[in-house]
């Protein structure tokens, strides 16, 4: 979605508006503002896939995108969400490689989740499959990896064969969307 969007899925928010004002006016306020979005435009669905605090935080992040890794390092699960949410729309990305390689380390599906969202297209290749590994080994529906169909290749096939292989070794079931996957790299 772009801000635009958002906002007008948002709706009518003064608390938002003052907030993105001070940001404005100086990019430190958001430290201050970012973890009072859930509180203060709710945490309800607005959009397919996005909340109510997801979309403010994204939307105050526009406005300060220089402090989206410091938010993220230092955010409860949901603010760090909503940093890894905002990425697409934020100048800069490319040096946040380093936040969603965190967020690949952890066992928040949520976040594994969103590091492999839209803006997952700054991971190399080795990290992009990794991260698409460990998606199947958490049971997070591969739906969720933005862009699975088109950076597929054999090195993610020979990594979800060989998981495959342990799994069945251990009687355990290869999740449907691997196994699909798999097939359609004729693996």
């Amino acid at each position: 979605m772009t801000p635009v969007e958002l906002r007008d899925a948002l709706g009518a928010n003064g608390w938002l508006d003052e907030a993105i004002v001070r940001i404005r006016k100086d990019p430190a306020a958001i430290g201050g503002l970012f973890p009072a979005a859930g509180r203060r435009c709710g945490r309800g669905s607005v959009a397919p896939g996005w909340t109510a605090d997801e979309a403010a935080r994204a939307l105050m992040l526009v406005e300060a995108p220089a402090e989206a890794e410091t938010l993220y390092r230092y955010g409860d699960a949901d603010e760090k969400r909503a940093v890894l949410r905002a990425m697409p729309l934020l100048s800069g990305r490319d040096e946040m490689v380093s936040v969603l390689h965190d967020a690949l380390r952890t066992n928040d599906t949520r976040l594994v989740a969103a590091a492999l969202g839209p803006c997952a297209t700054v991971l190399d290749a080795a990290a992009w499959r990794q991260g698409v590994l460990k998606c199947v080994f958490m049971g997070i529906p591969l739906a969720a990896v933005h862009g699975l169909r088109e950076r597929a290749d054999a090195g993610l096939a020979d990594m979800l064969r060989a998981f495959a292989r342990e799994r069945e070794a251990a009687g355990r079931e290869v999740p449907a969307d691997a196994r699909e996957l798999l097939d359609q790299l004729g693996a």
